[in-house]
């Protein structure tokens, strides 16, 4: 994707110490009376649960994951090029937002920049009239869908990429143009790539300014990165996120984008349940194995279940998924991929479309300051083959551990134990005959507020 391979390689260095101490750490609960939460923004961010991520550019035309900015404009001709169909996938798959990359590392701006020749501008795409981030914008605003936008760091197209202070500028110009001419965004993407320009130098970026400039601009944007500061990356590209998974973090364990050590993984991972800011994981990944459209691999698109699966991983992990569904060279979806967003939507919606609590009360009570119970009769015995689990976040995030059980007649029984809940926490296990299902809430890292409990027949 968009990352260097000198991060890929602490990411692989890292994975063997993710999560021990999180979960068996003795935390002081008095210590915890004011706990981080998320701002309105975040909050809206996460209720999204899913969004499409859209790699398209001169990559598409190249058939390469990563450009060298040499591409020729003149390539970049989609000549069917339709983004209320994207969008219109999208919303019918159940996603609720989308990212376009308005720029990749190759330089070229899919947008009309001041700033550059090497963009749409000099393309015949539109003859040259085309503007594919305000075909994108309007595409998610009749469909309703939040809109979001990447802008890679690295450029190896422009000449000053690596005069630092000279770059800098040019980057803020493009950031201006994004945010100031397509109305408003839910979400700026940034990662930290940092390879050397076209004079083989590298840059020194100003995150604070970048950051800064994204709040007065788009203040109710949420900003993702390795380091924030409103949302962070999960630490891989397979969309999974850690599992504990804490939304709480120490800022100073990833203090920019792209930074690695030994512990930048396990930071970004898990979290830190004593950590002082609230900023939740992001999960990606791509629905085939590159993040731009090769006809090589059409016919490896992620099957239903795999989707299904890295739902539970990211959604059920406390997480909100971010699936790239490349476009084609024609500016459409490839129709494998198409198909494949709307069987998962309706996958999902008989794994957990029937509620089998709705309607029904959460027994809860709290047992002690750093443990409690939460239960709920379903009225009847059920087939229950799933049990969502959801934490009230705008109160922030207290559960480091819990066991899930259920009952017909007779005893309790063990459906599942586990770390950290969130937002959202999902479960599935062999189909159980229950009447009631019970979650006994082992460890907190403050006092247990109720959570709600939703259980599911599956398929």
């Amino acid at each position: 994707m968009m990352r260097l391979l000198t991060r890929r390689t602490f990411l692989v260095a890292g994975t063997t110490a993710l999560t021990g101490a999180l979960t068996s750490r003795v935390l002081d609960v008095s210590a915890q009376a004011r706990r981080p939460r998320p701002s309105r923004p975040q909050l809206a961010w996460q209720r999204d649960e899913l969004a499409l991520f859209l790699h398209f550019g001169v990559n598409t035309f190249t058939d390469r994951e990563w450009g060298d900015g040499k591409e020729s404009p003149s390539i970049f001709n989609p000549s069917r090029l339709n983004a209320r169909a994207w969008a219109r996938t999208a919303r019918a798959a159940g996603f609720r937002a989308m990212i376009l990359t308005a720029k990749h590392h190759d330089g070229f701006c899919l947008w009309p920049s001041r700033t550059t020749r090497h963009s749409v501008a000099e393309s015949p795409f539109r003859a040259g009239q085309g503007d594919v981030v305000r075909e994108f914008v309007d595409a998610c605003r009749a469909e309703r869908l939040q809109t979001g936008v990447y802008l890679s760091p690295w450029d190896r197209n422009s000449p000053v990429y690596g005069d630092s202070p000279r770059y800098n500028d040019l980057y803020a110009e493009q950031l201006t143009e994004l945010l100031t001419q397509y109305g408003p965004m839910a979400e700026v993407w940034f990662d930290g790539a940092n390879g050397e320009g076209p004079n083989g130098r590298r840059q020194q970026y100003d995150w604070p300014r970048v950051w800064a400039l994204v709040r007065k601009l788009q203040p109710n944007a949420v900003m993702f990165s390795d380091a924030g500061p409103d949302v962070r990356w999960c630490g891989n590209e397979n969309g999974s996120a850690g599992d504990p998974n804490w939304s709480t973090v120490d800022p100073t364990a990833v203090a920019y984008p792209g930074v690695s050590g030994p512990n930048v993984i396990r930071a970004l991972q898990h979290g830190d349940p004593a950590g002082a800011v609230w900023r939740p994981a992001e999960a990606d990944t791509s629905i085939r194995p590159g993040w731009f459209h090769h006809p090589a691999e059409d016919g490896r698109v992620k099957s239903v279940d795999r989707l299904v699966d890295i739902y539970g991983q990211s959604v059920g992990r406390n997480s909100k998924l971010l699936l790239n569904v490349p476009p084609t060279r024609d500016g459409l979806l490839h129709a494998t991929d198409e198909a494949r967003l709307i069987e998962f939507a309706a996958k999902r919606h008989a794994l957990f479309g029937n509620d089998l609590a709705s309607g029904k009360s959460v027994r809860w009570r709290r047992t002690s300051p750093t443990t409690g119970e939460a239960e709920v009769d379903l009225g009847r015995t059920a087939r229950v083959a799933a049990v969502r689990l959801e934490e009230d976040i705008e109160r922030g995030q207290t559960i480091a551990r819990f066991r899930l059980e259920a009952m017909d007649t007779g005893d309790w029984r063990a459906l599942a134990r586990g770390t950290t809940i969130g937002y959202a926490r999902i479960e599935r296990f062999d189909p159980t005959p229950a009447r009631r299902v019970r979650v006994v809430i082992e460890d907190t890292v403050a006092p247990p507020e109720r959570i709600a409990i939703r259980a599911y027949s599956g398929e």
